[in-house]
């Protein structure tokens, strides 16, 4: 049982979007290893494999991860080498703006470095996905405030070219129908298409909700995807063995 493969080269820059933003817009964050490519640990846990990694290259993602790291291998859909432990697997999907009415939002404003406590603390209480300590130095992230309490964010994450990712869409639950959601990815996406780009964006399948508000803002899906977590072998020699299967979605 394997997730679906996807070998050969892929056809378009949001096929393997983590790779086309550390080979193009956010070079300047790439750490490398041979062909294996991430964001720094405290940016994000997004990493970057080859459209078909070879033994070597998990070796090499191995190493620099660590010996029993935990890694994400967002949208990758092969197989696992033996020694690996899949730790997460989740189906979602990737969808692409085909046409949301982008705007400016006066309330919002530009949030930065100073505002990380803030930022990182609405996360904890909303949860809507990674955001770390430097996840803010990815791109342009605003904020709605009420009595100077964070309350809703929304910002950017993946750069592939021509492309930015909307991400970090969360809103206080108690400020929850109040549109403030909505308001933010008009306010980001307008920023994006600012610079000739065009959003995208990440979600889980199974989160209808958010899908049907992105849905009605303009959204529409391009590809399934997954997000999957494994865990680095204890002795790195395993990474060279034989893929194993991964569970199916």
């Amino acid at each position: 049982m394997s997730v679906p493969h996807a070998r050969g080269a892929t056809s378009h820059v949001l096929d393997n979007p983590a790779r086309a933003s550390l080979t193009g817009p956010h070079a300047h964050f790439a750490e490398r290893r041979g062909r294996i490519l991430r964001y720094p640990v405290d940016v994000s846990p997004w990493l970057a494999l080859p459209d078909a990694p070879n033994p070597d290259d998990w070796a090499d993602l191995a190493a620099l991860a660590g010996p029993g790291a935990e890694i994400g291998l967002a949208g990758y859909r092969g197989d696992l080498p033996d020694g690996w432990e899949l730790t997460m697997n989740i189906a979602g999907v990737q969808l692409v703006d085909e046409g949301m009415a982008a705007a400016p939002e006066p309330e919002a404003v530009l949030l930065g470095p100073a505002d990380v406590p803030d930022m990182l603390d609405l996360v904890a209480r909303t949860r809507p996905g990674p955001f770390l300590p430097r996840t803010v130095e990815l791109g342009t992230y605003l904020g709605i405030r009420r009595d100077g309490r964070l309350i809703a964010m929304a910002g950017e994450r993946l750069h592939p070219p021509g492309w930015t990712e909307i991400s970090a869409v969360c809103t206080d639950a108690a400020h929850r129908g109040e549109g403030l959601a909505t308001r933010l990815i008009r306010a980001v996406a307008h920023g994006i298409r600012e610079r000739g780009e065009t959003p995208f964006l990440h979600t889980g399948a199974e989160n209808s909700t958010a899908i049907r508000l992105y849905e009605s803002l303009g959204f529409c899906l391009r590809r399934r995807t997954a997000f999957l977590a494994a865990r680095v072998p204890q002795q790195l020699g395993q990474s060279s063995a034989e893929p194993a299967g991964v569970p199916a979605l």
